[in-house]
């Protein structure tokens, strides 16, 4: 555990009382979106390492590599490990693993030992072979959970698959395909032999409340399979039932389209308008994709205007929301008719109508054009007056104005988690609908990984692609099939110490019951190329993952007086392209022999992103450099503190 881990948990007995208290005002975070969006960041990292076993801090009596959905155990006790929340919460660790952040290695692998060993723990939806896979909850001890509970629910195998499937993909990636295929793959072929088993029978939803067809469900499934499939390949295997059932799965799944929203459950009681299909949406998303209706891909016509119509049904029902109007974010919770609770709107539910956002702003500048149809219209003409039926380029004013609008829209909905938010950083399950004040399960891992994975896709880092694109074609006619796989344990748990650099001396996980490259393009692209060096410095004291690194960048532009040069790019900290926003860089060591102008920029460890300098002349004119956009990642290793970037202004 980091200092700051210790330090921010030495807190955590004061914010229990308050959360204990939703009758109370609790104090509220203050500041710019940027700022607390900074702050939460590293409290939210914090927040998941506490609650994963057996050394997190709020974790105590959860065996190794298993995660906790909350500390909170009672009124609600969430002291359990669900197969959905961790998959889902390890995911986004792997994510920032990849981006640098190689502190997480362990504790992804612990993960990977744990699974492995949940796998054969017989429960009350069966054994590995008999459809134990479906099991929705153990004890924190990794024994069965063996209670009245919504079972099975058939998401968990598919999350879980996806999550290790990126690990193990690294794997492949960087020379270790021997552990991927010895150590991870074993425990993605089980998930993926049950989801080609049972993904046409009925089960219980995210929100374990309903019995029968899940839109999350069988989204998340269809993308496992496609994802299983190539990751079979990538180790010399097949997955003969994942290629077969897929296409037969993404039939079944248009079926969720009603022509105006997406129906998340086939359930009469209810509207079916519910923030599961956001979260489907979110965990479907391919950076590699087109707009396409068919995987409901963010920026498709049908996910903006279920979006739309999703969160416009919770405006009316929460206090809170009260006076804003259509096109600005507000409080979302899972589905209007909730009573849970008292039926909330939910931190994570808030954050996933943003991140559906930033998805779809990502597509449209890799895309490099926005379309507007007869069904997305009315969701376009509420942040865009003018929004009318077309497609628009970006290089068209009408193109930047609505990329800008859907941006401060998307951001709304962080804003209102931030102003809701407590002051010490802790996020909850929910958030009074009246009050706003934090409620039910505290410190929910949840609500820290969506957090962490809606601010990731607004500074444009986003996952590997899953396969989407040769995976979009729905078949003529559906078939009501399934294909039974083969099931067997999975029994290597044993890592090296290291796989990414230095010794390679083999240690164990004992794993018992008891508990042993984004791209943004900018308006300005052109075609010509540029290169730029780049070094990095690190502390040789003790090392320390970074979350924030102090990047220079040096620049040589000649320029004359009254010219000024400036830095803008795709994350929020270079103003997202927004020229009015661009941060100024010095001249104060320019000279004639070395025409340097410079600038140093804290930005978050890991961050991907797209750039380019612009030259104001003295009248106000601004120049972008003739070429096509630079492209940065901020080095995240342990112990990284600076970088420094070099670039030359190109005179073409």
């Amino acid at each position: 555990m980091t200092g700051s881990l210790i330090l921010a948990l030495a807190a955590l007995p004061l914010f229990y009382g308050a959360l204990a208290s939703p009758s109370g005002l609790e104090a509220r975070v203050t500041g710019t979106l940027d700022s607390w969006i900074a702050e939460e960041s590293s409290f939210a990292l914090e927040g998941i390492l506490a609650n994963i076993g057996s050394s997190g801090a709020l974790a105590s009596g959860a065996a190794s590599g298993i995660v906790i959905a909350s500390p909170s155990t009672s009124n609600p006790d969430y002291f359990y490990t669900w197969t959905r929340d961790s998959a889902l919460t390890i995911k986004q660790l792997v994510e920032l693993f990849i981006a640098g952040d190689t502190s997480l290695q362990t504790i992804i692998e612990e993960y990977i030992s744990a699974q492995a060993y949940l796998q054969t723990v017989s429960n009350p939806s069966g054994d590995l072979s008999t459809g134990g896979l479906g099991e929705p909850k153990f004890n924190a001890d990794m024994t069965a959970y063996t209670g009245a509970w919504g079972r099975p629910q058939r998401d968990g195998p598919a999350l879980r698959a996806t999550a290790l499937i990126a690990y193990g993909q690294w794997l492949v990636d960087n020379g270790y395909s021997s552990w991927a295929l010895s150590n991870v793959w074993p425990v993605v072929e089980n998930d993926l032999a049950y989801v080609t088993q049972y993904w046409n029978q009925t089960g219980y939803d995210l929100w374990e409340e309903v019995d029968g067809s899940s839109f999350f469900t069988i989204a998340v499934q269809h993308r496992a399979l496609v994802e299983g499939a190539n990751f079979a390949t990538s180790l010399g295997k097949t997955c003969t039932n994942c290629a077969s059932q897929a296409p037969e799965v993404l039939c079944y799944l248009q079926s969720f389209w009603t022509g105006s929203f997406i129906l998340a459950n086939f359930d009469s009681s209810r509207s079916g308008k519910d923030a599961n299909s956001l979260l489907g949406t979110i965990h479907t998303f391919d950076p590699e994709a087109a707009c396409d209706d068919t995987t409901f891909q963010p920026c498709s016509s049908r996910a903006l205007a279920n979006h739309k119509v999703v969160t416009d049904a919770f405006r009316s029902i929460y206090t809170i929301n009260s006076g804003i109007a259509e096109g600005e974010g507000v409080a979302i919770g899972r589905y209007p008719e909730d009573s849970y609770v008292g039926g909330n709107p939910w931190f994570l539910c808030t954050f996933a109508a943003a991140e559906v956002l930033y998805d779809a702003l990502y597509q449209w500048n890799q895309i490099g054009s926005i379309t507007i149809d007869s069904t997305s219209l009315a969701f376009f003409e509420d942040v865009y007056s003018s929004a009318a039926v077309g497609t628009y380029s970006s290089s068209s004013t009408a193109y930047s104005s609505i990329v800008s609008a859907v941006k401060t829209y998307a951001d709304g909905y962080l804003s209102i988690a931030q102003t809701y938010a407590p002051s010490n950083l802790t996020l909850s399950e929910q958030y009074d609908k009246s009050t706003g004040v934090s409620i039910s399960a505290a410190n929910l891992t949840w609500s820290y990984a969506a957090f962490l994975s809606a601010v990731n896709r607004r500074d444009s880092a986003v996952p590997a692609a899953w396969g989407e694109t040769s995976a979009s074609s729905v078949p003529a006619t559906c078939v009501a099939t399934s294909a039974t796989g083969t099931y067997s344990t999975a029994t290597a748990t044993t890592w090296p110490a290291t796989l990414t650099g230095g010794s390679t001396a083999a240690t164990t996980t004992t794993t018992t019951a008891t508990g042993t490259t984004s791209k943004m393009t900018s308006s300005s692209t052109t075609t010509s190329s540029t290169s730029k060096t780049t070094t990095t410095t690190k502390t040789s004291t003790a090392c320390s993952t970074p979350t924030a690194v102090a990047v220079t960048f040096d620049l040589i532009a000649t320029t004359t007086y009254g010219e000024n040069i400036y830095i803008s790019g795709s994350s929020s900290q270079l103003g997202d392209w927004d020229t009015s926003d661009a941060v100024a860089l010095s001249a104060a060591d320019y000279t004639s022999s070395d025409n340097l102008w410079f600038v140093t920029i804290s930005l978050p460890a890991g961050q991907s992103f797209e750039y380019k300098f612009i030259r104001e002349e003295s009248d106000g004119t601004i120049e972008w450099e003739d070429i096509s956009n630079r492209d940065y990642t901020v080095p995240a290793a342990c112990g990284t503190t600076t970088a420094t970037v070099s670039d030359t202004w190109d005179t073409d």
